[in-house]
């Protein structure tokens, strides 16, 4: 095939492969299509590595096919094993991964130039590409692996912090930095290592004092990170498909971290420096004495439920971790069958990473239609009779709203405690990610159903059945 048909049908081929990202990132923004939006992605991804492939650059296939056969049997695997609880580490992951070749890329096509201009300085395209690349993908890398390791309980999830820690990170940045621009003007290999050494040691250092509280802002600003580190991947290496499906990963990420943030009340430098989340104290009343805890038998709440008129149900991380998914679902479903108005509300960081319910949920084909969002929700509560709290903590905790001196003051909730009655599930009174006193939890309406939720939910299910 001709030279220059084959670059024109390269280029085609991007064009489509953009248009098939767009449109994927288009339809993942809602539950109703975000299947066919991942399936469209997905498309647009082969056609990508069809066109890639072809490219005359291309002098041999051999670590290409190896390289394929094995990230694609990993993939299939996963994808075949990794539970739904598991997802937010696993994104984690991912990204991380791309963010690590991101940063591999710039040292190769550094290494290349030293060996072909030892001693001359990189074009100022290349330079920028290189520097961005190596440094930003280097601590998206170490970052997100930091943030799996805490979402997978191998690191602690609370902060972890250290003495001049802000300090020692600043001075660790700039020195990378400075190492990545000397290495541009002057090229020499172990520089440029240097830098991204620094590099991978900063994005573990920024990440471990920040709290599981704060995990979904984390992940999408990693995300974030990961994505323009491909964009400036693809000016170095002059491709414009990575330039693009670069500057959309990064957009999404940059507009998802400040959703995140709003919904927490929290901004992006009291995410990265706050070490925010650790121990709370017990409640107490006035007096000191601890306040009282109400709990309820499952036999009592299927009456209740049985004879309600409208039921909310607010999944947690809790939920998840018990994969209550299906027996919830069943729950809802017989309760619709008794004429009983039931809905889900959905707090933006409920779970481990944004949309984290919604994902578990439509796992178990909870109709779309009873999924609602906070601002949705919360006009609801004063007119429901029951809300069922399934694992979730500090999303419907009031201090948020009540307590000017709670480090959650200003997050907005999901305001449960408007509800007629509230049913709390959780296998103990431990605080959330926040490691925050829930006061909800002491609330006269409040009743705890205490044990693992999947098997409350479905002892639960069996005392409706029996009504």
């Amino acid at each position: 095939m001709d030279a220059g048909l084959r670059a024109d049908l390269i280029q085609v081929a991007y064009l489509v492969a953009a248009f098939c990202f767009i449109l994927g990132l288009r339809w993942l923004s809602s539950p109703r299509t975000a299947r066919k939006g991942n399936l469209v992605a997905a498309v647009g991804m082969a056609i990508a590595l069809v066109a890639t492939i072809a490219d005359a650059s291309v002098e041999t296939y051999i670590w290409i096919a190896l390289a394929a056969i094995v990230g694609g049997a990993v993939g299939a695997v996963v994808a075949r094993r990794v539970q739904m609880t598991a997802m937010p580490q696993l994104v984690a992951l991912l990204n991380g991964l791309g963010g690590g070749a991101a940063a591999l890329i710039a040292v190769a096509e550094y290494h290349r130039e030293s060996v072909a201009h030892a001693g001359g300085s990189l074009p100022p395209v290349l330079a920028v590409g290189v520097m961005f690349s190596a440094i930003v993908g280097s601590i998206s890398f170490s970052g997100s692996i930091v943030a799996f390791a805490k979402l997978q309980e191998l690191l602690p999830g609370r902060p972890i912090t250290w003495p001049g820690q802000k300090a020692l990170n600043a001075v660790g940045a700039a020195v990378a930095l400075g190492l990545a621009v000397y290495a541009s003007f002057d090229i020499a290999d172990p520089l440029l290592w240097v830098a991204v050494a620094i590099a991978l040691v900063l994005g573990t250092a920024a990440v471990l004092p920040i709290g599981g509280a704060d995990m979904p802002v984390v992940i999408a600003f990693l995300n974030a990170c990961t994505g323009l580190a491909a964009a400036a991947t693809g000016f170095m290496l002059d491709n414009t498909l990575l330039i693009i499906a670069g500057t959309l990963v990064g957009a999404s990420g940059t507009l998802l971290t400040k959703l995140m943030g709003d919904a927490m009340n929290r901004s992006l430098t009291s995410v990265l420096f706050g070490a925010f989340g650790g121990g709370g104290a017990v409640a107490t009343g006035a007096s000191g004495e601890a306040l009282p805890v109400l709990e309820i038998s499952p036999s009592d709440l299927a009456a209740q439920l049985v004879y309600a008129r409208r039921v909310s149900i607010v999944p947690g991380y809790g939920l998840a971790v018990a994969q209550a998914q299906h027996p919830v679902r069943e729950l809802a479903d017989l309760l619709g069958e008794r004429g009983v108005q039931v809905s889900f509300a959905i707090h933006p960081v409920a779970g481990r990473m944004p949309g984290h319910m919604n994902v578990l949920l439509a796992e178990a084909d909870v109709p779309y239609d009873q999924l609602l969002e906070m601002e949705e929700a919360n006009p609801e509560f004063p007119q429901t009779d029951v809300v069922l709290v399934i694992g979730a903590n500090d999303v419907v905790n009031p201090a948020a709203r009540d307590d000017p001196s709670s480090p959650l003051h200003g997050m907005p909730i999901l305001e449960v405690d408007r509800a007629e009655n509230v049913i709390v599930f959780k296998r103990s009174m431990a605080t959330g990610f926040a490691g925050i006193e829930n006061l909800l939890f002491h609330d006269p309406k409040t009743r705890m159903l205490f044990g693992d939720a999947r098997k409350s939910l479905v002892q639960l299910v069996q005392e409706v059945q029996a009504v």
